[in-house]
């Protein structure tokens, strides 16, 4: 699934200030892959967005190109600590 973690992290790095600070992590569950993306603080709230609306858009982006591979994939925002 590296395509859907180059995927996410180029989407990211687009919508970001701060590309540099974006980190992609990709891993499977049971059943599902799991993107875990790491944005510095000060864009966590450009990832989330409005009521949530961009980060969501976003997961059924990425769960549409994952469902052509007959996969699930979940994403999940961190911030740089």
């Amino acid at each position: 699934m590296e395509s859907i973690g180059n995927l996410v992290e180029e989407t990211m790095k687009q919508l970001v200030n701060e590309p540099d600070a974006v980190k992609v992590s990709v891993g499977t569950d049971r059943a599902a892959t799991i993107v875990n993306v790491t944005v510095s603080p000060n864009d966590v709230g450009r990832v989330i967005g409005k009521d949530g609306r961009v980060i969501t858009n976003i997961r059924q982006f990425v769960g549409a190109v994952a469902s052509k591979s007959r996969v699930k994939a979940i994403v999940k925002v961190n911030t740089e600590n």
